[in-house]
């Protein structure tokens, strides 16, 4: 078992290696093993037309995070077999916070949910939840 530290430092290393990542501004800030925490500055390039932060910055948040979640009990080659996402809320604020948490995990396969909020002046609002399905993959097997 990992620690704390350990999980953060190779979690981060491989939000590193994500150039929409980078694009985003995302940063792993908690990284356990059931748990992951993503945070995004909301910046201008990442709002649709009305001021929101745009659905597919929330969704990849989630989605992000879900894997993430996914990864720590299954290992590091893992995706997204399958997610749905709700957003409860227009996101306006500062940053968004997406934590992800493992409901179920097997040797293959891990159900996570994933909770995105908008912080605006210190308060913290929901405005999406999102649950998906992680799948262990074997990094060998090229398309």
């Amino acid at each position: 078992m990992k620690n704390h530290d350990e999980y953060l430092y190779i979690g981060r290393q491989l939000l590193d290696a994500q150039p929409f990542s980078k694009f985003v501004g995302a940063k792993l800030t908690t990284f356990n093993e059931g748990e992951a925490v993503l945070e995004i500055p909301i910046k201008e390039n990442l709002l649709q037309q009305n001021g929101f932060v745009h659905g597919g910055v929330l969704s990849y948040a989630a989605d992000n995070a879900l894997t993430f979640t996914g990864g720590s009990v299954l290992g590091p080659h893992v995706l997204t077999s399958e997610y749905k996402i709700n957003y409860v809320r227009p996101a306006i604020g500062e940053s968004l916070i997406a934590t992800g948490l493992v409901v179920y995990a097997g040797k293959r396969q891990a159900v996570c949910r994933c909770d995105v909020e908008v912080i605006k002046n210190g308060e913290k609002k929901l405005c999406a939840t999102a649950q998906g399905t992680i799948v262990t993959f074997d990094p060998s097997l090229k398309i």
